[in-house]
């Protein structure tokens, strides 16, 4: 199965992210900060990183910068509550930037389930073992009863 690394500084975002991608079957590392996910990174293989983009110490951008340095192909998506609440102001949307500098895909906090699954879905490398055993719960517009279907 696939393994995620996941990087965030708040607790319970870790522990619902893993919980919920644990229960997919996914195999999930987490850390706390950039520099402690960069060292797990390094130590051992993934196959996707999910990653928070304002941390104490590291940020996220400076974490992407180092995941693109270690594993050029690794998908990473950049995830931040900070975009939500300032769409009808003037200011940079972080999200685009993380894309634009090189993240696979983007969240914005909070985190809706259904959407975090479907994201990690789409990002990932296709996989034999993944295409054998889908999701015990597919993302939305993927059952058989979906219009593309």
């Amino acid at each position: 199965m696939a393994r995620l690394l996941l990087i965030d500084d708040d607790e319970l975002v870790r522990t619902a992210l893993a919980v919920l991608l644990a229960a997919e079957g996914y195999q999930v590392e987490a850390a706390p900060d950039g520099r402690s996910g960069v060292a797990t990174l390094e130590a051992g293989r993934f196959d996707l990183v999910l990653c928070d983009i304002f941390m104490p110490e590291m940020d996220g951008f400076e974490t992407l910068r180092a995941v693109r340095r270690l594993c050029p192909g690794l998908p990473v998506v950049m995830m931040s509550g900070h975009t939500r609440f300032q769409r009808n102001r003037k200011g940079p949307d972080f999200l685009r930037m993380a894309v634009d500098l090189g993240a696979a895909a983007s969240l914005s906090k909070p985190l809706d389930p259904a959407e975090v699954l479907a994201v990690v879905w789409r990002c990932l490398p296709p996989c034999p073992e993944l295409l054998e055993q889908p999701p015990a719960h597919p993302p939305p517009g993927s059952g058989p009863d979906s219009p593309a279907a």
